[in-house]
């Protein structure tokens, strides 16, 4: 089977990702009813045309590391791996279900199934900066979330599960709450640009 027509999603890594323009925290086990700090981190390479491979590892004891595999659709990428966007939007709905399941498992809250549909907007001018030479220009547009139980549980129970949910859900935080970023770009070896905000 040709390159193109096999497709990867991701395997689990022989390492953990090795940076080398920083140094991974430990983790460190919080005391209740401390919060505890964790990271994920990632080192990724493109590998030709829109190809690109990264090792991902959630920094608390228990996760392995992952090879996970990105491309885009056709004529720009093969289509032989989910694109960004997709990783991107996967995170956001499966982290709330993380909390929802995690939660109601905890209470004791009697649910008979869960799902979760979600649409994402984006806006681009990707195709005509090829095209006409504009400047690049992306927006993230707008997340519809819709989360459907079904719960003899009465109604006031399952909308304090999805409030508790959505307030602990560290991807739809990042989503409502500005939060600090900074990006570095090393040019063959030298730091040409730090900015942050």
């Amino acid at each position: 089977m040709t390159e193109t027509r096999r497709y990867h999603v991701g395997t689990r890594a022989d390492a953990p990702p090795a940076p080398t323009q920083y140094t991974p925290s430990p983790f460190k086990k919080g005391r209740p009813p401390e919060p505890l700090h964790f990271e994920v981190n990632l080192v990724a390479e493109a590998t030709g045309r829109q190809k690109k491979t990264g090792t991902v590892q959630v920094n608390i004891p228990g996760f392995s590391p992952l090879r996970l595999y990105c491309d885009e659709q056709t004529p720009v990428g093969d289509d032989t791996a989910p694109p960004p966007l997709a990783y991107f939007c996967a995170g956001i709905g499966f982290c709330l279900m993380t909390h929802l399941t995690d939660i109601y498992t905890a209470r004791k809250i009697e649910i008979t199934s869960l799902r979760l549909e979600q649409r994402v907007r984006f806006k681009t001018n990707l195709s005509t900066m090829r095209d006409m030479g504009h400047t690049t220009e992306g927006e993230t547009e707008m997340v519809e979330t819709h989360v459907l139980i079904d719960s003899p549980e009465r109604q006031e129970r399952i909308q304090e599960l999805l409030d508790e949910a959505e307030g602990a859900c560290m991807a739809h935080f990042a989503l409502r709450n500005p939060i600090p970023w900074s990006t570095r770009l090393i040019h063959n070896g030298v730091e040409t640009i730090n900015r942050e905000g």
